[in-house]
């Protein structure tokens, strides 16, 4: 399976990986992107907060949890992790975005349980379309098929500037120091000699980002093919196996090989299968349907981390 315990500036940490009840190998629905010094976690079951201290992911990073549907086993972690965050002191700000819903549950879990926030939390209930946006990435959701409502995200990293050109700056006379931070950045600067330089002049061609989707749970679907369009890593559950199709459909989950065929028909990269039954104790049955379809595919276990080079093309 592919994947390092070595860090970048990003990893893909699954905290919890199994579907609707938890086993003694698999937490439930949890997913921490760690992004430079920021923590983006996709889902919230029962129990998160002990699988970030065993992975060691912090509670005092910038954060943000994005909440695909109001089931339990993707949500009912938020009153622990509230909780454990107030004891640890933290200070910082927390975001948390999800379906209608959201709201009350926060404030119940204010009003319920006895513990005093050290910290202010941003409750936004949102629905498809653009989420959140900062200045090197968006997070953007669609309407996922299991239930109403019910949402996919896709967190996609804007363009970077193209490579710095040192010798055509040298050309140009811009001095080596400041001018060459901000055309690095993207703004044109004026020399001594009143010429100005733009960022064009002296930048190659804008290299891509990165582009991770997470389906939540969910039956295939046309709006999550367009979400996970050219995705480097498509996270897919996989509630059941292939001979339980009909009763994948009737529950609003979805197989290896309906995940396998969704990483297709959206060109996307990598498909890491998750939400995992309790009935299977061995994932091979799912990886080798999935991969019938989609051969770059894994299956996602707890602790797993991954690592998404950027391109450089």
């Amino acid at each position: 399976m592919g994947g390092s315990c070595e860090l970048t500036d990003l990893n893909v940490i699954f905290l919890g990986t199994g579907g609707s009840i938890p086993t003694p190998k698999r937490g439930l629905s949890a997913i921490a992107i760690r992004r430079k010094t920021e923590l983006l976690l996709f889902d919230c079951g029962e129990g998160t907060q002990r699988q970030m201290i065993q992975a060691g992911v912090g509670f005092h990073r910038k954060t943000k949890i994005f909440v695909t549907h109001m089931h339990g086993d993707h949500v009912l972690g938020l009153p622990g992790l509230l909780q454990t965050m107030s004891l640890l002191d933290r200070t910082k700000k927390l975001e948390i975005y999800g379906p209608q819903g959201i709201k009350a549950f926060v404030e119940a879990i204010n009003q319920t349980v006895r513990f005093s926030l050290t910290f202010p939390v941003q409750v936004s209930e949102i629905d498809a379309g653009l989420v959140c946006e900062e200045k090197e990435y968006t997070v953007y959701a669609t309407q996922s098929d299991h239930m109403n409502p019910s949402l996919a995200y896709a967190l996609i990293e804007k363009p970077r500037p193209g490579r710095f050109n040192i010798e055509k700056a040298k050309e140009l006379g811009v001095p080596e120091g400041p001018l060459w931070s901000k055309l690095q950045d993207g703004s044109s600067v004026k020399l001594p000699s009143r010429r100005i330089v733009k960022p064009e002049m002296v930048l190659g061609h804008p290299r891509p980002g990165r582009k991770i989707v997470y389906t939540g749970d969910t039956r295939p679907s046309e709006n999550l093919v367009k979400l996970a369009e050219n995705a480097d890593l498509l996270i897919h559950e996989a509630t059941f196996d292939d001979e339980l199709m009909e009763r994948a459909m009737e529950d609003g989950h979805s197989t290896p090989s309906m995940a396998a065929e969704t990483a297709k028909e959206a060109g996307a990269k990598w498909l890491v299968l998750t939400h995992i039954s309790a009935r299977y104790k061995d994932a091979g049955l799912l990886l080798e349907q999935a991969r019938k379809v989609f051969s770059n595919t894994d299956v996602a276990q707890d602790f797993l981390r991954l690592e998404l080079p950027l391109s450089e093309a």
